[in-house]
């Protein structure tokens, strides 16, 4: 299997940040122009949850989704598959079972994790994205806008938890 990530700082606790983005009300208010709801479908985030995130109107209108690849779809649908909680952190992985980056890669897993950063623990997070795909064929390229979009998604948390304040 294929894989692709990247990680941002963030000036926001990893506490926070997890909750943040596990909060469906709370993720849909970082970003509404590219985020538009989040809602578990089945289950509460635990292990075999179904979520589908409906991606906002600040999309381009052509048909680019909300990771940046070419499709017509305005909705991810995910399944958790696991939550783990490491020596520093929490992460969560999930499965893409319907939406815009299913019409590309199969499989298609996600994880998404929040760790303090050392030294300033109660201050600032790395917060990673990580993909690990299968394009469906050989004309399908690596989701590099999809890490694009996440990471910069990711970076908006500190503007909102600033926002909070």
């Amino acid at each position: 299997m294929r894989s692709l990530s990247g990680e941002v700082i963030l000036n926001v606790p990893a506490h926070t940040a997890w909750e943040m983005y596990r909060n469906n009300d709370t993720v849909s208010k970082i970003s509404p122009d590219m985020l538009a709801a989040a809602e578990y479908l089945q289950g509460d985030g635990s292990p075999g949850s179904l979520r589908l995130f409906k991606l906002g109107p600040g999309r381009p209108k052509r048909t680019v989704c909300f990771y940046g690849e070419s499709a017509v779809q305005d909705y991810v649908k995910e399944s958790t598959e696991r939550i783990d909680e490491v020596e520093v952190g929490r992460s969560v992985t999930y499965s893409v079972l319907a939406g815009c980056l299913r019409e590309m890669y199969n499989p298609y897993k996600v994880t998404f994790s929040f760790c303090p950063v050392p030294g300033f623990e109660k201050e600032k997070c790395i917060a990673g994205w990580k993909a690990e795909f299968e394009p469906l064929n050989s004309t399908v390229p690596a989701p590099e806008r999809a890490k694009e979009a996440a990471l910069g998604f990711l970076r908006l948390f500190e503007k909102f938890y600033c926002s909070m304040k």
